[in-house]
């Protein structure tokens, strides 16, 4: 540790500042979309669709066999149906949503 430059340094503190961004991304960009929706007057969750996607399925109302333990193999499969190849993998309806994708706003359902 006693040969470290200061090029090394400041690469690290780079990095992990960009590894940081990357995380807080989604936040970030939740807070200024509610407080965009608030300034035009619209619902701040739903943007006044009425309506917000399933967290498991994405609005899909479809999930993959396998669900969590199929961790690794999930980025390979995407990527070929991605380039029109069929999977392998069998499609199941989404037990949260009951296949619908979506669930009622229940900031619009107050109203």
């Amino acid at each position: 540790m006693d040969n470290i430059t200061a090029s090394e340094v400041a690469g690290l503190g780079v990095g992990t500042l960009l590894l940081c961004a990357t995380i807080a991304a989604p936040k970030i960009d939740a807070f200024f979309s509610s407080s965009q929706r608030s300034a035009l007057g619209m619902c701040r969750r739903c943007g006044n669709l009425r309506r917000l996607a399933c967290s498991r399925c994405k609005g899909t109302g479809s999930v993959k066999e396998g669900g969590i333990l199929r961790l690794g193999s999930n980025l390979m499969d995407d990527l070929y149906e991605n380039l029109g190849y069929q999977s392998k993998v069998k499609q199941i309806s989404c037990v949260k949503c009951q296949a619908r994708g979506y669930f009622s706003c229940p900031e619009c359902s107050k109203q």
